[in-house]
């Protein structure tokens, strides 16, 4: 199953949950039923902004369309037990680097952004940001300001401002991302 699917499958079951049809749904985030159709049947995949209003208005984390919770939590977690949080459409792959999201003060990311890969538009959320990019560069919109954070540089902003970010190179992206409180 492909996983603009299982998104799809697991964005139904949260608004089913919610006891929401497709269209109250989709008027809570401020688009069309048929869109919404479209995303939980696996026909279109969403930008961040888009998932970032759906998770809004089913009072949820973007993580949980992409994530089970895990009980257990390691000290050390090893590669093959990240969970990636990726579609087509982003061009990017966002690795969680914790199990469990719940009931912590932040969660780290690494995050590999191909060229023109990235958020495709605005977004905001409750919390802070930082990171660091590894290699690359990034660039990052902050309510209409353009920042570019280059290789070992490190950036930290308010994510109630309305951001987004983009590879604008033509070389692969990678950053460590942290987002506090989990917001995402």
């Amino acid at each position: 199953m492909p996983l603009e699917t299982d998104i799809g499958s697991r964005i139904k079951t949260h608004r089913q949950n919610n006891h929401l049809t497709l269209k109250q749904l989709a008027e809570k985030v401020g688009c069309t039923d048929a869109f919404l159709s479209q995303i939980e049947n696996g026909r279109v995949s969403p930008s961040i902004a888009s998932l970032k209003k759906i998770a809004d208005a089913l009072q949820t984390k973007i993580t949980d369309f992409f994530v089970e919770v895990q009980d257990d939590e390691p000290v050390v977690l090893r590669t093959d037990r990240r969970t990636t949080l990726t579609l087509d459409r982003w061009n990017a792959k966002i690795e969680s680097l914790v199990l469990n999201h719940k009931n912590k003060r932040m969660h780290p990311f690494f995050t590999t952004i191909q060229p023109g890969g990235g958020s495709h538009g605005l977004y905001s959320h409750v919390g802070e940001e930082f990171g660091i990019v590894l290699k690359g560069q990034l660039e990052i919109d902050l309510d209409g300001t353009t920042h570019l954070v280059r290789e070992n540089e490190s950036f930290y902003y308010n994510s109630s401002q309305p951001h987004s970010w983009t590879n604008p190179g033509n070389d692969e992206t990678v950053v460590v991302w942290v987002i506090s409180p989990p917001t995402f």
